[in-house]
């Protein structure tokens, strides 16, 4: 269990240093802007939606590992994916973060996503772990409001 959880740490820690898509499209189509109270993140998450399909995904802001992570990761996790698709995974991502810590993470079919499991020990973070999850939703509905944690 200690070698999967430095797995997890270590994946998050390489996002956070590195954050893949950091960035803003020049042909983005749909964005949204989201905060985290709690903690101080921010950021946008940018879109480029063709047919139906999320061609390309990006974000640009700050926050604390976790929250880059996680906007890394699911940048990376939408790209080619279906509308449909993408939404199913926002719903298997929060059905993963608020189960028990004690057992399994449920497999979702989230991919390198699963990594997020290990937030469930630490209730306070999976609003962190959230935030881009949230942003996204709402630049795929291109909804104007504000995306929280709240």
């Amino acid at each position: 269990m200690s070698d999967l959880r430095e797995l997890y740490q270590s994946v998050i820690l390489d996002h956070n240093r590195a954050p893949r898509n950091l960035r803003r499209p020049p042909d983005a189509n749909r964005s949204a802007e989201g905060r985290n109270p709690l903690c101080g993140d921010q950021l946008t998450v940018f879109l480029t939606v063709e047919n139906g399909i999320v061609k390309d995904a990006a974000f640009q802001g700050s926050g604390c590992a976790i929250s880059t992570a996680s906007a890394s990761l699911m940048t990376e996790g939408v790209k080619g994916r279906r509308l449909d698709e993408v939404e199913g995974m926002f719903d298997g991502f929060h059905r993963m973060l608020p189960s028990d810590p004690a057992s399994p993470a449920p497999d979702e079919g989230l991919g390198k996503l699963a990594v997020f499991g290990g937030v469930r020990e630490f209730p306070v973070r999976v609003k962190c772990a959230t935030l881009a999850w949230h942003t996204l939703r709402a630049a795929l509905h291109e909804s104007s409001k504000l995306a929280t944690t709240e």
